[in-house]
């Protein structure tokens, strides 16, 4: 599935899990595994990201059961995001950058709440972490426009 990541088949940059070399990326195997990881590669922002906002951000607030995948799926984008900062340097270009990419670690690095007020509360402050770090990139064209 698109996104998904399974550790099993991931043993380190050019490796393949057996360890015998036959992963690396001159090898007929290697080119496999990369073209695999090329397919089902997502892209940093798709209308995905902001369907997930909304859903989070919307007046109802999310059931017990739909609180885990919101995070699953925010910490996902929100990684995504960071990590898009960090390499293009807007981080170490704009203070508000920095202070979100900051902030999207932090949430990313706590554990959800088990309370479900709370965990809800999460969730809602890594939307809107995502949110606002989503148009400082796109202002800072970082990428060149929302979905």
């Amino acid at each position: 599935m698109r996104g998904e990541h399974d550790d099993r088949h991931d043993a380190g940059p050019g490796l393949d899990p057996s360890g015998t070399g036959s992963g690396l990326p001159g090898t007929p195997e290697g080119l496999k595994r990369l073209l695999a990881k090329v397919q089902n590669w997502a892209p940093y922002v798709d209308g995905l990201l902001l369907d997930d906002v909304a859903d989070v951000l919307d007046d109802h607030m999310p059931g017990e059961d739909e609180v885990a995948e919101h995070a699953q799926r925010l910490c996902s984008h929100l990684t995504r995001l960071v990590n898009l900062a960090v390499a293009s340097t807007a981080d170490e270009r704009n203070r508000g950058v920095a202070d979100l990419v900051e902030r999207g670690r932090e949430l990313w690095s706590q554990a959800l709440p088990a309370e479900h007020a709370q965990a809800v509360g999460h969730i809602r402050r890594m939307a809107w972490t995502l949110n606002a770090l989503l148009e400082l990139l796109v202002k800072h064209q970082c990428i060149t426009s929302e979905p």
